[in-house]
């Protein structure tokens, strides 16, 4: 394979920073152009659910480099100019400024987006958290106000109630699962996690969808209307119901994206055009299933990957998915595929003293592990899930 002379990374996101760092870790020395459609020098997001929106840490100090170190990867970097068109026959990036940016390889790296509740954007005090001007915004509005209701009672959906009670405010979490995070993590989880959250105040309304949000005269959200008829008051709601690849702008490229960006084994999209990060699904040669991950990790990981086929080095991705959350004082960590219908057993602590490890079982053999408040502990088990352990052999540990 011949080394591209340039290359294009569309997202300046960690997994887009995460590639130009890569490249030049490979020896690459070719032209480099980075491309975000926000202005800011790329962040870490995890910190904005969690120490951002509660004001333990800056905004400023998620910035994943400095501004002199990122001049120091030679990269040509543009902010605050969105990608809107893909030209995957001339190798060009279109942007809403007018640019018209070439490249012999070009690395999409754009994420994914928020979903929303129809009609939602009438209404003041509606919010979403995805940007770090997304958290800013969400933190001025919570410190004058002390009462939230948070729709989605996912990841994102439960970080951001742990830490609008840590704060001090009203909260109440709904959404349609039995128990938080039980469609990712199983009953099990979901129900420790339940508890959880209500020993800390959390008034939970589970089990039931969100029909519309309830305006007031004034033009500002006042209630949220469940399926069930229940009007949640509300003086603020953050929406968090899940995501979606940020993939309109590729539309009519004749990239396949009908599971956010579709890649092979090596996340090629297309001849001279890769994917990383949360919108890029690839064949996973190990497991041989189709993956699209949202993680930091895998953000990190497939940038490494990527470079290195950039390169010649052809790589393919096998990754052990990895992920985590925190809420309150609280480490949930996860390895491999966890699903909400595999056989679960505890292998060591107690759920109810809320520290242990759980192993996940599916077809016979181990697919997942799942630590709590057991940092150390969980990594003896990441490799049961590389083996696919049987999961005959995990009965004699299970407590």
């Amino acid at each position: 394979m011949k080394t591209p002379s340039r290359v294009l990374v569309v997202g300046a996101s960690l997994g887009g920073l995460s590639v130009v760092e890569a490249l030049r870790r490979e020896g690459y020395a070719g032209g480099v152009t980075l491309l975000g459609a926000e202005r800011h020098l790329p962040y870490d997001r995890p910190p904005l659910s969690k120490k951002v929106l509660s004001g333990a840490v800056e905004p400023e100090k998620t910035f994943l480099r400095s501004e002199s170190a990122v001049a120091q990867l030679d990269a040509e970097v543009i902010l605050g100019d969105p990608a809107v068109r893909l030209d995957l026959t001339a190798r060009e990036v279109h942007t809403a400024a007018g640019r018209v940016l070439r490249a012999d390889v070009i690395v999409l790296a754009t994420g994914i987006e928020p979903r929303r509740l129809p009609g939602q954007e009438k209404w003041a005090g509606v919010h979403v958290l995805r940007t770090v001007d997304d958290a800013v915004a969400l933190r001025a509005d919570l410190l004058e106000n002390p009462r939230l209701v948070v729709v989605g009672e996912g990841v994102l959906g439960t970080e951001i109630a742990a830490t609008a009670r840590s704060m001090g405010l009203a909260v109440t979490l709904t959404g349609p699962q039995s128990a938080p995070l039980a469609g990712q993590l199983g009953p099990l989880v979901g129900g420790v996690l339940a508890k959880l959250h209500a020993e800390r105040g959390v008034d939970l309304r589970l089990g039931v969808a969100v029909k519309q949000l309830v305006g007031g005269d004034d033009g500002r959200v006042a209630g949220v209307l469940l399926e069930n008829g229940e009007v949640l008051p509300a003086e603020r709601v953050v929406v968090a119901i899940g995501s979606r690849p940020a993939t309109g702008w590729l539309a009519g490229s004749g990239l396949d994206l009908s599971d956010g960006i579709v890649c092979d084994a090596r996340c090629r999209a297309a001849e001279g055009v890769y994917a990383v990060g949360d919108a890029a699904s690839f064949h996973h040669e190990g497991l041989g299933v189709r993956l699209r991950l949202e993680s930091r990790s895998n953000a990190v990981e497939q940038a490494m990957a990527v470079a290195a086929n950039i390169v010649g080095k052809d790589k393919p991705y096998t990754p052990v998915p990895f992920f985590w959350t925190d809420q309150y004082e609280t480490k949930i960590q996860t390895f491999g595929i966890l699903s909400p219908e595999a056989e679960v057993a505890v292998v060591e602590g107690d759920p109810e003293k809320r520290q242990f490890v759980a192993l996940y079982g599916k077809n016979g053999k181990v697919i997942g592990a799942l630590g709590w408040n057991a940092i150390k502990a969980i990594r003896a088990y990441r490799q049961f899930v590389v083996d696919g352990k049987p999961w005959a052999e995990v009965g004699a540990q299970a407590s």
